[in-house]
Order: structure tokens, then sequence, then C-alpha cells
């Protein structure tokens, strides 16, 4: 099954994704349809189309989640190229809300970093309140997946030891374009798809999500012992190898390019990167 909150004239709706067809979920967003008891068997039964706004349609999967948990150094070879050691416990950073934006948007390069980086992201969407998890009720917990791009200011990154600054700009984190559930993702809840990031057609990070090492599991486990996670909440699950900070010589978005991040079985967001015109 899949789901998304689409744009429309009226505001953002909640649907579900039947072939070319929307169908109404009668919720303002996906977020509170999540919140809604028995939101599998509603969406199972929603029959009403309904059609999104002109241009790009698709808002953020959830566009105002509580928290949006990311996860640092979380695929070996990327550990290995950022010259770090792997992890005991994941390394952990927030986002808000508006930092995201949707699959298909354009991404505004802000003037004031140089170093505007690709990160594609297997992300998790929470589907039930949820706090110091086991294990099965960390699996129960999880609605799906989708894609998330985690584009990085990495000389604002950089400035301190703590990464957050460089990660919260606003309308730079494109997620979508919709949710899957498990059932639909090849491993279900501890999916092994492949993720890749192409930058006007030369393919950047190919890897597959067997390489992580801390799964989506684990992760719903550890992030709602420190918290509660809400039906809508995201966690980003890390990056794999191939980002252009570690490469050499580095490669950063300048504006004009088109970034596609896909997840085998998830989706793919497709987003041009636009020039700062202050």
């Amino acid at each position: 099954m899949k789901l998304a909150t689409i744009r429309t004239p009226e505001g953002p709706r909640a649907v579900k994704v039947d072939g070319d067809t929307l169908l109404d979920l009668g919720a303002p967003d996906l977020g509170a349809f999540l919140a809604a008891p028995g939101w599998r068997a509603a969406a199972e039964a929603a029959g009403t189309p309904v059609e999104a706004a002109g241009g790009t349609g698709l808002a953020p999967v959830v566009p105002a989640p509580s928290k949006v948990v990311c996860v640092g150094l979380n695929y070996r070879n990327h550990i290995r190229e950022m010259g770090r050691d792997l992890p005991e416990h994941p390394t952990l950073f927030p986002k808000f809300a508006d930092t995201l934006t949707g699959a298909y948007d354009d991404i505004v390069k802000p003037a004031e970093t140089d170093a505007f980086d690709w990160e594609v992201e297997l992300a998790v969407v929470i589907g039930r309140r949820v706090r110091r998890a086991g294990e099965d009720e960390a699996a129960a917990a999880i609605a799906g997946f989708t894609v998330l791009n985690d584009i990085t200011a990495r000389d604002w990154q950089f400035r301190t030891v703590e990464w957050t600054q460089g990660k919260i700009w606003d309308s730079t984190t494109p997620v979508g374009p919709h949710l899957v559930t498990p059932d639909e993702v090849p491993g279900g809840v501890r999916p092994a798809v492949r993720v890749t990031t192409g930058v006007d057609g030369r393919t950047m990070q190919d890897n597959t999500t067997e390489e992580l090492v801390f799964d989506p599991v684990d992760l719903v486990r550890y992030v709602s012992t420190v918290t509660r996670l809400n039906p809508g909440d995201i966690i980003a699950t890390g990056t794999p190898g191939g980002v252009g900070h570690a490469r050499d010589p580095k490669i950063y978005l300048q504006g004009g390019e088109r970034v596609v991040t896909a997840v085998e079985g998830v989706g793919r967001c497709e987003n041009t990167i636009v020039k700062d015109g202050r």
C-alpha cells in the first residue's frame, strides 16, 4: 500500500495511491491520518478520488512531524570513507519540519554555503505512539518507508563538532514521494534494498541497506528509549558512501543540477538545485 500527502487548491490532503488514482483518506495530511485509530483499515477502504494541484502536486509525505530524527554514520562504507570507526551506538541529530520539502520540488542552494552535498536515505515513518519499545513493538510501530535526501551544507556542518547547523536549512530536505508499507518492501521492516543517488545522470551513490550498522527496528528501539515517537514521526537511517564531500577532489552542488535519490521498492525524489537569487 502506498500513501502520500498531496497539495490541492483547498490545502493538503492525505491520499492512498492506487496506480494513477489518488483516493482521499479523509485527513488533512498523512501525519493526521496515521494518528487516527485503525488507519490501516481506513486506507484499505478508501474510495473517493481526489486530484492534486498542478505543478509538483506532492507535499512532504508528512509535512509537519513532531520530530525528524536523523542517523549519521550508519553505512559501513560511508563510515570508512569519512575516516571513522564503526560506532557502538547510533549518532543522532534532529531536523525540523521547516527543513522538509516535496519529492519533486526545486531546492534553493543557500547563498551562505559553498559545500552543498547530497545524501540518499531510507526513511522510516512511525505509525503508532511508542516509548521504550522492545523489538516486536518497534517493528509494529513502523508504518512504512519513504525516501529522504539529507542535503547538507558541509561547511556549516563542520564549523563545530555538532552537525545540526549544516542539516536544517529551510526547504532543503526532500522526503517522499509516498509512504510504502513494509509488506510491499523487500525485507519488510528490515529492508534489503538498493539506494542510489544520481546527479545529472552520473551515479554518485549505489549501495544496499544490508550495509546498515543499525537497521530500522534497531533505530526505533533506540530512539524510543530516549523520546516518545508519535505517528508521522520520521527516522532517517543514514547515507551510504559516495557523498561529494568524501571525494578527491570534492564535488558540491552549485545550482542547475538535477539530483535523483532512489530507494528500490520505495520510490525516488527528483529535485533541481536552484541558485539563490539574492
